[in-house]
């Protein structure tokens, strides 16, 4: 017999906020800020996007904890949580782990009953597509400060193609836009993890 194992908690308010603080200025600064997606701006600014944080480092646990909040997701209204980030920054911190584990997480919707209603995109930091360089700056389309599962619903998607024309060519101006903005332009962003804060007893390494 196999058994579920248990969900990862999300991390309550005050553990979560650094993280969530990163992710929201990366949203801001380089999803919306370079229009790397023209559907962000509008359920940002709503307050539609929920952020669920976990600091387990245990795959099974975060896959169960995916399963949660895809269903909460789909019993959510749509004008209350239109879409979820959850966001690992303690697990999968290499890139071909997170995308094998994508395939699993995929199979979560099959079996949730969910194929249809709802998709699964991702970001990861170390992000890169085929064929290309690490430091190529189109992988940045889909580099975020931490391994993060993007949760979206298909009716959401739906609409905001409807109303926005050559929805198939977003990604070849973020690439022109990425290209023009270069990695120097990119790290002027700021958009990575936030260094941990240094205890007040560690001494400083530099010189005095």
């Amino acid at each position: 017999m196999t058994t579920t194992p248990p969900a990862a908690q999300a991390a309550p308010g005050e553990a979560a906020a650094p993280f969530v603080r990163d992710t929201v200025r990366w949203l801001e600064r380089a999803v919306i800020g370079l229009n790397l997606c023209p559907f962000a701006k509008g359920v940002h600014a709503k307050g539609q996007v929920h952020y669920a944080v976990t600091l387990t480092d245990d795959p099974a646990e975060v896959l169960a904890l995916l399963r949660s909040e895809l269903s909460a997701l789909a019993a959510a209204p749509a004008e209350v949580r239109d879409t979820t980030l959850l966001v690992l920054p303690n697990c999968l911190q290499d890139f071909l782990d997170f995308n094998d584990f994508l395939e699993v997480a995929e199979a979560q919707l099959d079996d949730l009953a969910l194929d249809g209603t709802l998709q699964i995109a991702s970001f990861h930091p170390q992000f890169q597509f085929a064929g290309t360089a690490v430091d190529d700056v189109s992988n940045c389309t889909n580099r975020a400060p931490y391994p993060t599962l993007h949760l979206l619903r298909e009716d959401s998607i739906d609409r905001a193609v409807a109303i926005f024309p050559d929805a198939e060519m977003i990604y070849e101006r973020n690439i022109e836009v990425l290209e023009s903005l270069g990695m120097s332009g990119w790290a002027a962003l700021d958009v990575g993890p936030t260094p941990p804060e240094r205890p007040a007893s560690e001494p400083s390494q530099g010189k005095v």
